[in-house]
């Protein structure tokens, strides 16, 4: 399979882990030679209930029996995005309350800078450095980050950046700017939280000259962090959010929303202000209604602090600097991207999934599916740390 893999499949990198998968559940991903790899990564934070979660593949089977794709996004009322949507509002604090779906969380993000700009009448729109929103023109548009950007201009203009928890930068946010558009934790960079109530600080400059403060949870968002939404560890509330990754349980999904006053913008002046063919697509919708309803009727988001701690105890080695994130989106920061990449390559000899962050190069992303057990978290970091052991000890065998 990995020969038609290479030759058919457009690749995203020239060496892909290249897994050949058969199956998975909860923890677990089983390929086709035999073999059971234990999941620390979850599909990069999208699978938050873990593999074929039971109560998500009822509600797929159940609606997709029903019916499938019927009319674009927004003409038609269709129980599982009007039930998912209601759910949102339902755990929104005020006064986010209307959410428009979409394929994906980059989609989801070129929907909020429009909705910022409609809404505002402004343009400039200013983004934090090292900060990942996707990959779509208009969401590398804010990446500012020059090796992925060249390829690919010209950009979306009226961009300007500043540097994530520096203060003296709050300043370039004027009567000229739609938006500032920031991730609650940064994660391509290594997993940086917001220090010294810097997200608050950010809206009430957005609040003086009238702009909106747009918040990306597309990767702390859905209970990872202990929270419902990561922006609730940090006592704010975004103008607009965006959603995505474990919103869907395992399906491609992405949201965004807003005060019902902002989001009613992209209906008119022109109509169809923004327009999707497959946005809330009923059998998605349906995993998505499963995954929220699941998460905010369990223990998951408290167990996720509980799990935290148990991973920040066993990860202890000379080769980790330190251990980042809150919850269950942590990054193991080592040595040096040379131990970064042996630690990954080497665990996966050894069955155990783990992969990298975007810009933090000595950083190991461990995402695991909020339903992982004590167990497994046991079992996963033991494979860590014999690794991290072995090079040790090859390190000072070979000065």
């Amino acid at each position: 399979m990995n020969k038609d893999f290479l030759k058919y499949q457009a690749q995203t990198t020239p060496h892909p882990l290249g897994l050949e998968v058969e199956s998975a559940s909860g923890s677990y991903i089983f390929t086709t030679d035999g073999r059971k790899h234990l999941d620390f990564v979850a599909g990069v934070s999208a699978c938050s209930l873990g593999h074929c979660h039971p109560k998500v593949v009822k509600a797929i089977k159940h609606q997709a029996e029903k019916y499938l794709h019927v009319m674009v996004y927004g003409e038609y009322a269709q129980q599982p995005a009007v039930e998912l949507t209601k759910l949102l509002a339902r755990h929104f604090p005020e006064p986010l309350e209307k959410t428009y779906l979409t394929n994906s969380g980059t989609e989801a993000i070129e929907g909020a800078l429009k909705l910022a700009r409609r809404y505002t009448g402004r343009g400039e729109i200013i983004a934090a450095r090292q900060a990942y929103h996707g990959n779509t023109m208009g969401s590398l548009s804010l990446m500012d980050y020059e090796e992925r950007q060249k390829p690919f201009r010209p950009l979306l203009g009226g961009i300007s950046f500043i540097e994530f928890n520096q203060e003296k930068d709050l300043q370039r946010i004027t009567e000229k700017t739609a938006a500032v558009i920031l991730e609650s934790i940064q994660g391509g960079a290594g997993f940086i939280l917001p220090k010294h109530n810097y997200l608050q600080k950010v809206k009430q400059r957005c609040q003086e000259v009238g702009a909106l403060f747009l918040l990306d949870e597309i990767q702390p968002g859905m209970g990872r962090t202990g929270k419902l939404f990561g922006f609730e560890n940090f006592q704010v509330v975004p103008d607009i959010l965006v959603l995505g990754k474990g919103l869907g349980g395992g399906m491609p999904i992405g949201a965004f929303s807003a005060a019902g006053k902002i989001m009613d913008t992209l209906s008119d002046n022109p109509k169809m202000g923004h327009i999707t063919t497959f946005g809330g697509n009923p059998v998605i919708a349906a995993s998505a209604l499963a995954t929220v309803q699941e998460i905010t009727t369990s223990d998951l988001m408290a167990e996720s602090l509980e799990k935290e701690k148990r991973f920040r105890e066993l990860l202890v080695h000379p080769l980790i600097s330190e251990i980042r994130g809150i919850g269950l989106m942590l990054a193991i920061i080592t040595t040096s991207e040379e131990v970064a990449n042996e630690l990954i390559l080497k665990c996966k000899e050894k069955n155990l999934i783990l992969f990298w962050l975007l810009f933090e190069k000595r950083a190991v992303r461990i995402t695991p599916p909020l339903t992982i057990t004590p167990d497994e978290i046991k079992q996963g970091c033991g494979i860590i740390i014999d690794v991290l052991n072995n090079m040790l000890k090859e390190q000072r065998t070979v000065n």
